[in-house]
């Protein structure tokens, strides 16, 4: 997990931005600036926690197509401002996974509570992340025949009945699991029934 924050925002207004760059500033965040929507799109952004304080009117690319062209590259928290409410814009934008949406002139004291949030569910993302792909990392060093007999065990079936199932011998089936129990790094059976679940091996099976 990277140890470094960061706060993007991108608004067209210069008062508005240096205001808010100030305030974050003062409060020991790190921020980077855009005036425009594609601006920020074109920029490769660091390997960090992050929000993005997004305006939603703007020339060019608005708010909400930012938050869309965004949406199915990261999961990068945003916080919305506006100068005036819009139900439906506020609608759109929550459905689109807005963290808030909040309207000029900002409170101090909601938008640095509702950055905090962000920031906390950024992490909590990226941890969640991180552990699906060590998950999936362990799973594909399995064996294919060790990925044939996880899913016995964990529907209950005993050696016997595993092996019965692959027509192999109830010694081999012992040795697979022996095997699986190290590679997906489980301490004991309970943990790999665990690791499973997580895995939803039905997908895989039916994929």
């Amino acid at each position: 997990m990277p140890s470094t924050e960061m706060i993007y925002i991108v608004d067209d207004d210069a008062s508005v931005v240096n205001a808010l760059s100030s305030l974050l500033r003062a409060n020991g965040k790190q921020v980077q600036i855009f005036t425009s929507g594609q601006a920020f799109l074109d920029f490769k952004r660091q390997d960090s926690c992050a929000c993005l304080i997004l305006d939603l009117r703007m020339p060019g690319l608005n708010g909400l197509q930012v938050q869309e062209s965004i949406g199915a590259q990261t999961t990068i928290p945003v916080i919305f401002i506006t100068g005036r409410g819009d139900v439906p814009s506020t609608v759109t934008a929550m459905k689109g996974g807005a963290m808030d949406f909040l309207t000029k002139p900002i409170d101090e004291a909601v938008l640095l509570a509702c950055i905090e949030r962000a920031l906390e569910q950024d992490r909590k993302l990226r941890l969640a992340a991180l552990e699906r792909n060590s998950l999936l990392a362990r799973y594909g060093s399995l064996t294919p025949r060790e990925q044939q007999v996880l899913p016995l065990l964990t529907r209950g079936l005993l050696n016997k009945q595993a092996a019965w199932e692959l027509g192999i011998t109830e010694y081999t089936v012992q040795i697979h699991r022996g095997h699986i129990m190290r590679k997906m790094g489980a301490d004991s059976f309970a943990t790999l029934i665990k690791l499973a679940s997580k895995l939803n091996l039905e997908s895989f099976r039916a994929s």
